[in-house]
C-alpha cells in the first residue's frame, strides 16, 4: 500500500512540474549562451592582464586566440543519416504457423 501511495505522490509531483502544454527551454540554446558568456568573461580577464615582457604578451595572445570561436569543420557525426538502412527480417512462411 505504501508503494502505491509513493507512486501516486511522485506521479502527481511530476505532473505539476511537467504539466501539459509547458514550453521547456531549448538546451542547445542555453548551452551555446553559457559557452559564449564564459568565453567573453575569460577574454575580458585575459585582456585585463598588464604585460611588461615579450613572453607575457605572447602568452596572452595565444590564450586569447585559444578562446576565440572557430567555425565547425563539418556536420557532427550524429546529424548524418545512416549509410545503409537496417535490414528487416523476412516474413514468416505460411507453413510456419
Amino acid at each position: 500500500m505504501f508503494a502505491i501511495a509513493r507512486s501516486i505522490f511522485w506521479l502527481t509531483l511530476a505532473y505539476v512540474v511537467i504539466r501539459p502544454g509547458v514550453e521547456l527551454p531549448d538546451p542547445q540554446a542555453a548551452q551555446a549562451e553559457a559557452m559564449a558568456a564564459g568565453s567573453r568573461f575569460v577574454a575580458s580577464q585575459i585582456q585585463a592582464i598588464e604585460c611588461t615582457s615579450f613572453e607575457c604578451l605572447g602568452a596572452r595572445t595565444l590564450a586569447a586566440a585559444a578562446f576565440s570561436s572557430s567555425p565547425s569543420a563539418g556536420t557532427p557525426m550524429h546529424e548524418m543519416p545512416a549509410s545503409t538502412p537496417v535490414p528487416f527480417p523476412r516474413p514468416r512462411p505460411d507453413r510456419a504457423g
